[in-house]
């Protein structure tokens, strides 16, 4: 019997020292997994990061670019008015001068 008793302690032991073994692999295991998917997350954010400044950095050049567009289009529009104005003007004087001749004319032959 007492043979019996320590066969069972003794496999109750390895089995303990077994369990331990794959607790400890386990632990093992769990931290390699940890530290792979922090890395993963890191380099996943990092990536985030690269693509958002790279879509931010596009979206200033258009911006920029529609900018430029724009004021060039409103610069093209004042020259046209301004050329119109210039045009009226001169009409515009060149009315007044005739009025202004004609008036001169008349009184002078009276």
């Amino acid at each position: 019997m007492k043979k019996v008793i320590e066969e069972v302690l003794e496999v109750e032991e390895k089995v303990n020292a077994g369990i331990k073994q794959a607790q400890a692999r386990a632990s093992e295991i769990k931290t390699a997994a940890d530290k792979e998917l922090s890395e993963k997350v890191t380099k996943a954010k990092e990536k985030g990061r690269e693509i958002l400044q790279a879509t931010v950095a596009d979206a200033k050049k258009e911006a920029y670019r529609l900018g430029e567009e724009k004021v060039k289009q409103a610069n093209e529009k004042r020259a046209a008015l301004n050329s119109r104005n210039v045009e009226n003007i001169d009409i515009l004087v060149d009315n007044i001068c005739k009025i202004i001749l004609t008036t001169k004319y008349e009184t002078d032959t009276k």
